[in-house]
């Protein structure tokens, strides 16, 4: 059968890092992005320079109907999904709890939760056997931030974060008949653009000394994690998390 993967959030970080690895792999691949078109057409280009192919699509993941439209293209381009990774997520500036307002939390949760939520929706659609489908794979990029709390800096992304946890072990469920698994990676303090977003771009070098390894890791490091919960070599594992933490 034909692979066919859409990654969201993929013009950067862990989501450009699994786009090339999933191509390498065979799969043909959606590049799903927000803003950065330049980015995303870069990660298409080279993908198709190595002899793969790969398409860039903007949508909003948080904003329902964009994801609706997101999907349809895939279908139109690739046909039928059988890999989703949900990697798009958000962070702003650091802040303790007293001082978040209700409109920093709903942007969170509607870029971490409700993002995700839709897409393996229309995942699901596709691939359950119950709808006829052949069966799949989900991939949810959570964080090692559920299990620690990130006091005094994002306790409303690891809460959200939290949720994506909680997704994954109830979908899993739900869905275990129907030929689809639905796992995790929960990545510590690893090398993205996503902590300039926390207004702090050097974190990760900063806090590396709290971790039992001493180094921040890469985004190749958990892309390697998310192909093998993808692949057949993970067969059995459905609900099941990968810690990429180094040990914290």
């Amino acid at each position: 059968m034909k692979k066919v993967i859409l990654i969201t959030g993929a013009s950067r970080g862990i989501g450009a890092a699994t786009a090339r690895l999933a191509a390498a792999r065979g799969y043909a691949v959606c590049v799903n992005y927000l803003k950065n078109r330049q980015a995303a057409e870069a990660v298409v280009a080279e993908i198709e320079g190595g002899g793969g192919r790969a398409i860039a699509v903007a949508a909003d993941v948080a904003d329902e109907a964009q994801v609706v439209r997101l999907f349809e293209t895939v279908d139109r381009q690739f046909g039928t999904l059988t890999a989703l990774v949900n990697n798009a997520g958000i962070l702003e500036t650091q802040m303790r709890v007293e001082d978040m307002d209700a409109a920093r939390l709903n942007r969170i949760l509607a870029a971490n939760v409700t993002s995700c939520f839709i897409c393996a929706r229309e995942a699901v659609r596709r691939m359950s056997s119950r709808h006829g489908g052949s069966g799949g794979a989900i991939v949810n990029v959570s964080s090692a931030a559920s299990r620690i709390g990130s006091a005094g800096e994002y306790v409303d992304y690891a809460a959200s974060k939290g949720a994506v946890d909680t997704l994954t072990i109830g979908l899993a469920r739900e869905v275990a008949t129907e030929g689809i698994r639905v796992n995790a990676v929960r990545p510590g303090f690893i090398y993205t653009d996503i902590h300039a977003s926390g207004g702090e771009p050097g974190r990760v070098d900063r806090v590396k000394a709290f971790v039992p390894m001493q180094r921040g890791g890469h985004p190749e490091e958990v892309a390697a994690a998310i192909l093998w919960l993808l692949s057949d070599e993970a067969s059995y594992a459905t609900g099941s998390f990968i810690d990429l933490a180094g040990g914290r």
